[in-house]
């Protein structure tokens, strides 16, 4: 049998056209579910069983467990999901991802999906090319579905012929009939594979395909489903590794719940794979070591049951899992991820109590926009590109973090409004949401001076000290104006209006000096007319983040 280069790449080829269809398909189904996965999943994890279900739900309908790893890692990092929580919907995306097996078991083998698929690709060409984003996002929904099993067959066809090739059925063997050692090798084997294909569905596909066309047997091909489980963990570590401590702790826990399930079920095989086997008889199906049509079946159907009994087993140790990735991996003192610490454990009995959490969790919000202020000041005089490029990094993360904490707070405090509130318990309500609005408008007064820093550095453009020195002063003005607000915001009352209008006022007299020696500086040749555009943007933005802090300052003497 001879199989040439042009083969090798077609079989290559038709992997990538697998991975891209189930790419193009989950990345679309998450822009159809948009915000109500985010719902599925913020609603449903109150505990750790509820929070299995939802796993299986998110990544039954996006056929993705990374997609939902990824999601339930952004939620861990906003604090609305705890560490055990996380787990929980973790351990239910590993019982949701083995959707993709039967589907590729009973559709892909049984089904002539090729004869659909094709429709399908016409169906949605003519939806792509809509300007409604709705639906376009449903035709890349069935084009990623088409292209998947498009892909499939491909695949099928590009798997040479090995039934009358015993030389390669020779060198199979001397790796499938060697017991616990046959085990460990395919193992080891569906594990690499999954860390190259960066995909579990993939490398499952692939291993249906093998079995399909008789290159491995049912047991091997089960040791092979057990490797792809510990790949897919390994990706999410890989990944998570330049990551915040709050993924690391996901990423690792998902690492040991993978791992010691694969360790139990790898010490009984033998007797598993009979249980198995006489299951799947129960049910009507063939026996998977007599027919090789049976194995897709089959091993779909250990591919679940193992992680339905993992899981029924492991959930019980989520709070010992979540202590041992927490002593596995530090938080440190450069790691700027946050929880929500005060409003994520819910309402309080009286409306009172719950404003006062809304209050605790706004000074925390002013703390970091605080911290925001600080790496803009010393990204103004940094001169080393990477140091740099990490406190742009930490202040569009923190950024980020800002938008989540305002829109968290906003509805927590809506939920607080719609419950009978005293006159004054009202005034205190809509003074906070004017206060969380200006915290993140100081936000992104910071990350639009960030850019603008940038934008310098990117053009090769450098400040003289005279204008380093004012931008400085200034933004010492503006982290001064920022700590009065910061001392009225953790006293709920304003002590320091009177300090706050006269930061204030300091501010917009600096910034009229400033601007008003702008053009004289031009004609001087201190600096040129692209250093003066950024120069008065970043003065005109300091200026505008004081506007912001005073505004924090005055809602909360409106409230009084």
């Amino acid at each position: 049998m001879e199989y040439s280069m042009l083969d090798f790449l077609t079989l290559v080829g038709s992997l990538g056209m697998f991975l891209y269809g189930m790419k193009l398909m989950s990345e679309s189904l998450q822009k159809v579910a948009g915000s109500r996965m985010r719902e599925i999943l913020s609603s449903m994890t109150s505990n750790r069983f509820k929070g299995v279900l939802t796993g299986i739900l998110i990544t039954a309908l996006v056929q993705s467990s990374s997609a939902t790893t990824v999601m339930v890692v952004s939620f861990v990092n906003a604090g609305l999901l705890s560490l055990i929580q996380s787990i929980g919907v973790i351990m239910g995306a590993n019982i949701g991802t083995t959707i993709t097996a039967w589907l590729i078991s009973f559709l892909g083998f049984k089904v002539s999906m090729g004869a659909l698929a094709l429709p399908l690709v016409g169906l949605s060409l003519p939806i792509l090319f809509s300007k409604n984003r709705k639906r376009k996002n449903w035709g890349e929904l069935l084009m990623g579905f088409a292209l998947l099993f498009i892909g499939l067959d491909f695949l099928k066809g590009a798997v040479p012929d090995i039934s009358g090739n015993h030389e390669v059925l020779s060198f199979l063997s001397d790796y499938s009939s060697m017991g616990y050692g046959s085990y460990f090798i395919f193992l080891v084997m569906g594990t690499l594979l999954t860390v190259v294909i960066q995909s579990s569905s993939a490398t499952m596909a692939l291993t249906l395909v093998m079995c399909n066309s008789g290159w491995i047997g049912f047991d091997v091909a089960a040791a092979m489903v057990l490797g792809e489980n510990i790949g897919t963990t390994i990706t999410a570590n890989i990944a998570a590794s330049v990551a915040n401590s709050s993924a690391k702790r996901a990423a690792r826990a998902h690492f040991i719940f993978n791992l010691f399930g694969v360790a139990w079920v790898l010490l009984i095989l033998p007797f598993f794979l009979k249980g198995i086997v006489w299951f799947n008889g129960y049910l009507g199906g063939e026996s998977p070591y007599a027919s090789v049509a049976a194995i897709p079946i089959a091993l779909s159907l250990f591919h679940t049951i193992f992680n339905i009994l993992n899981t029924s087993f492991l959930i019980w140790f989520a709070p010992f899992i979540a202590r041992t990735v927490e002593k596995m991996v530090k938080v440190t003192e450069n790691d700027d991820d946050f929880t929500l610490k005060h409003i994520k454990i819910g309402m309080l009995s009286t409306p009172e109590a719950s404003i006062y959490q809304a209050k605790q969790e706004s000074v925390l919000f002013a703390e970091r926009v605080i911290k925001m202020i600080k790496h803009v000041t010393r990204l103004l005089s940094e001169q080393n590109d990477k140091k740099a490029d990490k406190l742009v990094d930490k202040i569009r993360k923190n950024e980020d973090c800002c938008d989540m904490m305002e829109i968290e707070i906003a509805n927590y405090l809506t939920k607080v409004s719609e419950t009978r509130l005293s006159e004054t318990n009202s005034k205190r309500v809509r003074s906070m949401f004017k206060t969380i609005d200006d915290i993140e408008s100081i936000a992104d007064s910071c990350m639009n001076i960030a850019s603008n820093l940038v934008r310098k550095r990117d053009q090769r453009l450098k400040f003289p000290e005279e204008v380093e020195s004012n931008l400085k002063v200034m933004l010492g003005l503006v982290a001064e104006s920022v700590n009065i607000m910061m001392v009225n915001l953790k006293l709920d009352k304003v002590v320091s209006v009177d300090a706050a209008k006269e930061k204030e006022e300091e501010i917009n007299n600096y910034r009229d000096i400033l601007k008003g020696e702008h053009l004289s500086n031009i004609e001087k040749g201190l600096y040129g007319y692209a250093e003066g555009i950024i120069y008065t943007d970043i003065v005109s933005e300091c200026e505008r983040l004081g506007d912001f802090a005073i505004n924090v300052s005055e809602a909360l003497f409106e409230k009084e």
